[in-house]
C-alpha cells in the first residue's frame, strides 16, 4: 500500500498550540507528515531557521510520523520532491479562509495533483498567532498556554 505523505507549511516563527493541534490531527491521516518551514519574504523572523527547526523537533518528539524540515522552494514542488501529495493547512477564520483560497487556487495552477486539505482550528487556539504570541512575549506576558513549554523557554531568552 502507497504512504500517504503531507505536508503543513508554515513559517512557524515560534511554532503555537494552534499549530501543534493541526500537526496533533494530521499526524493520525498520514503516514508521514513534513512540518516545513517556508521563508515569508513579508515577514521578519523572530527565530532563524534552525531555531524554528528545533523547536518543531522538541515541539512534535512525540509524533513518529512527524518531520521538521525547511525549504526555500515553491511548496507544491517541495511536495512533490517529498512524494507528498497533500498540502495541509489551519483555518482559524474568515480572513484566513479568503488568503489561503488563494494559496490554494495558485498550487492547484502550479501542480495540479498536490491537493489542499484544510483543517479548522479549535475554537480555543483560534485567536493563537505567532505574531500574537511574540508581541505578549516581548512585552513580557505569560505565553505558556499558547505554546509548547521549549517555545516559551525559548521566547523568554529571546525577550530577556
Amino acid at each position: 500500500m502507497e504512504k500517504k505523505i503531507a505536508v503543513y507549511a508554515g513559517t512557524f516563527d515560534p511554532i503555537t498550540n494552534g499549530h501543534m493541534d493541526i500537526i496533533q490531527r494530521a499526524s493520525k491521516m498520514y503516514d508521514e507528515l513534513y512540518v516545513t518551514i517556508f521563508e515569508n519574504p513579508n515577514k521578519v523572523g523572530l527565530f532563524s531557521i534552525e531555531q524554528r527547526i528545533k523547536l518543531i523537533q522538541e515541539s512534535t518528539k512525540n509524533y513518529s510520523n512527524v518531520k521538521a524540515d525547511a525549504s526555500s522552494k515553491l511548496a507544491v514542488v517541495y511536495a512533490k520532491d517529498m512524494q507528498a501529495s497533500v498540502l495541509v493547512r489551519g483555518l482559524r477564520a474568515t480572513m484566513d479562509f479568503e488568503y489561503e483560497l488563494q494559496l490554494a487556487f495558485s498550487n492547484q495552477y502550479l501542480d495540479d495533483e498536490i491537493d489542499m486539505v484544510f483543517l479548522m482550528t479549535k475554537p480555543s487556539h483560534s485567536y493563537i498567532s505567532s505574531s500574537t504570541v511574540k508581541e505578549m512575549a516581548s512585552h513580557h506576558r505569560s505565553v505558556a498556554s499558547l505554546v509548547p513549554e521549549c517555545v516559551e523557554e525559548a521566547l523568554k531568552e529571546k525577550y530577556k
